[in-house]
């Protein structure tokens, strides 16, 4: 099987429509002449982004184009901080088969918008069937539950097709994030695409989290907030998880009111654990940044920046393994994770790049990460996901 080809670029121009241009002519020299199946677009909210994209297709024409918005992106080991930049990727080649889909207003109904959007990208992808295939997924980070989205995806695509991607950021300015498709720019939406393959593709993820004492179980949950657990009150409990360190500086822009590395891991049937952002809010109420499902088995997690750095190889391993050679690793990395990484926050990007030797690697940091592999659960915090084409 041929290598895909694919080209990619990025800009920091001041004028939207420039650096939609200029990032899309590097990515489109990158093919060599090859035909362009897929744009992907990763850029900052500063921009004019319908500007922006317009610029992007002056170039790619009408070749299927997805993105988001983002808080920082990488890309060929180039770490590019919250903003304005734009990163461009176009894949071609006919290697896979790939179908582009939206939907908007996902926030009154998560589930449904899943169900929804699985289903229009399928068709998308054509009429004819291939042995394999996998889901990227791109959803406006700000707009409800994300794990709602996949369960919605699961119904249509089973446990046979994984997902991965990342929910839109906004350069920490919680000011509102949006997903792309087309010359689009839609709020409250997300976007997807069906990869068709001839051969089997892999979704992985690794996060460096360990756990603090034993397994506990959620008995009281309204939505992001944990009222007990194990019968008691939530934030005692998670106080008492805490591991004892020194308070450091919040970095410009970041959530203060996550100044410590812990959060819950979420207990999977196989033992592994999906990690789940908490904090203590206002009133002392523990909070996750996505629900966490009543009388789920849980246990506090915690991570320095060793840990998460630890990881990179794992990952990257794994996600290149059983791939007949790859050429481009799609990868989904978390702002929680660049705010703890604080003065090593290009450590991650270079580190990627390194361990992937010839495969190119091209990510944004994510207001969470989509990972869905085995079962249900597949929406993260403070993680690494990755898919190798």
């Amino acid at each position: 099987m041929t290598r895909m080809p694919f080209g990619s670029g990025r800009s920091s121009h001041e004028d939207a429509t420039a650096a939609g241009s200029a990032a899309a002519r590097a990515a489109l020299a990158g093919l060599d002449g090859a035909t362009a199946d897929l744009v992907i677009v990763y850029a900052s909210i500063r921009y004019d982004l319908a500007a922006l994209l317009a610029g992007v297709r002056a170039v790619t024409g009408e070749t299927p184009l997805v993105g988001a918005t983002t808080s920082g992106q990488f890309i060929e080991g180039e770490f590019i901080p919250p903003g304005p930049a734009v990163s461009v990727m176009i894949l071609g080649g006919g290697r896979y088969r790939f179908g582009t889909a939206v939907v908007g207003g996902i926030s009154s109904d998560t589930t449904a918008a899943g169900r929804d959007l699985a289903r229009r990208a399928r068709d998308a992808a054509g009429s004819e069937p291939t042995p394999y295939g996998a889901l990227l997924l791109l959803a406006d980070g700000m707009a409800g539950d994300m794990q709602g989205l996949l369960n919605g995806l699961y119904r249509v695509t089973g446990a046979q097709v994984p997902v991965v991607g990342g929910a839109a950021g906004d350069d920490r300015t919680f000011a509102g994030s949006s997903v792309f498709h087309g010359g689009d720019v839609v709020a409250n939406g997300a976007v997807a695409v069906w990869i068709g393959s001839e051969q089997p593709l892999r979704v992985v993820s690794g996060h460096g989290w360990q756990p603090q004492g034993l397994p506990m179980l959620v008995t009281r949950v309204e939505g992001q907030v944990v009222h007990e657990i194990d019968g008691r009150p939530a934030a005692e409990v998670y106080h008492e998880g805490l591991v004892d360190e020194a308070e450091s500086p919040v970095p410009v822009g970041a959530r203060s009111d996550w100044r410590t590395a812990h959060s819950f891991g979420l207990i999977e049937p196989d033992g592994t654990q999906v990690v789940r952002g908490a904090l203590l809010d206002e009133q002392g109420a523990v909070r996750t940044f996505t629900p966490l499902p009543e009388y789920c088995a849980v246990q506090i997690v915690s991570a320095d920046q060793q840990d998460l750095l630890d990881v990179i190889e794992n990952v990257v391993e794994d996600a290149l393994s059983d791939i007949d050679d790859p050429a481009v690793m799609l990868t989904f990395s978390c702002i929680a994770r660049l705010d703890l990484l604080r003065d090593r926050e290009g450590e991650e990007a270079a580190r990627l790049h390194k361990a992937a030797g010839s495969v190119a690697t091209f990510g944004f940091y994510t207001y969470g990460e989509f990972a869905r592999s085995v079962g249900v659960s597949g929406y993260h915090n403070a993680t690494l996901t990755a898919l190798a084409l």
